[in-house]
């Protein structure tokens, strides 16, 4: 008897233990957890520890509360800009679910919740950046973007209990071929400026080429002048000292000019010189002709 009652006990001890077991779940730091009886939703538990529920009929789904990331896709989504340009974004956003029940009667499984944002995010990056142009995206205005389309990106995101954090665009390329014709472009655009600035340095050279060739005309034209009155004025000087020289002794004058005739006829080796004796050239060679 004693050991019926003891099987009796044990087996209600064990039964009492896996209904206990059955009962009890936790929830930890990073999560939230959603009770359900059959499905239908019995309570949102978000504080950390030791819980309890009824056993077999509910059953507990945990969400994570800490901030999610979420991608746009495997591939760059292509966005169509204001100028008509094509460019290939790469782009990602942060969240977290800040209303689980919403959530899960959004949503349902955690596990889609990216196959159901994704679609929304694409259509906040092509209805914000299909709204600018492709130098806005790039160079003036990439931080107020990435914010419009956070708050378009959040306000589509609420239905779901979701509060969109961030949005940030890692990069924004244009398609390989728009980029080689976008280059081609560009150095068709340098190389006619590098044309159009050589051709005004040409010209310019040119210009200073001229001014330079006249001025050096002038100037020789001016020092040719100055010159020819220089000269003009020594020969003036010149001619003056000699008629001077001349009126105060004119033998000695006739002499030294003779002397420098002579000097200047026969100042070469191979200078011959055919003259008769009593040419007056030779005068002051002979003593008693020089003396007359």
């Amino acid at each position: 008897m004693n050991r019926s009652i003891a099987i009796g006990v044990g087996i209600v001890a064990l039964i009492a233990g896996f209904a206990i077991y059955l009962s009890a779940y936790t929830v930890n730091m990073t999560q939230q957890a959603i009770v359900l009886q059959f499905g239908d939703p019995r309570a949102v538990v978000t504080t950390p520890g030791l819980h309890w529920k009824l056993p077999v009929i509910q059953n507990v789904i945990y969400i994570d509360k800490r901030i999610l990331n979420l991608n746009h896709g495997t591939e760059p989504t292509e966005i169509i800009a204001k100028d008509r340009k094509r460019l290939d974004v790469d782009a990602f956003a942060r969240y977290r679910i800040v209303d689980s029940l919403r959530f899960y009667q959004s949503v349902g499984d955690p596990r889609n919740v990216d196959s159901r944002l994704r679609p929304i995010f694409v259509s906040s990056l092509r209805n914000v950046l299909g709204d600018n142009t492709l130098e806005e995206l790039v160079r003036d205005n990439r931080a107020g973007l990435m914010n419009n389309i956070q708050q378009a990106f959040n306000r589509a995101a609420q239905q779901f209990g979701i509060e969109v954090i961030d949005v940030r665009i890692r990069r924004a390329d244009l398609p390989v071929q728009n980029s080689q014709a976008i280059y081609q472009r560009m150095q068709t655009e340098r190389e006619r400026e590098a044309a159009e600035i050589r051709a005004q340095g040409n010209e310019e050279s040119q210009r200073i080429r001229s001014r330079a060739d006249r001025d050096v005309t002038v100037i020789l034209a001016e020092a040719e002048r100055d010159a020819q009155i220089m000269r003009g004025e020594g020969d003036a000087r010149r001619n003056e000292i000699f008629a001077e020289a001349y009126s105060q002794d004119p033998e000695f004058f006739a002499f030294y000019r003779s002397m420098d005739a002579y000097r200047a006829s026969l100042k070469s080796e191979n200078t011959t010189m055919i003259v008769t004796p009593d040419s007056e050239f030779f005068r002051y060679f002979g003593s008693e002709r020089g003396r007359r």
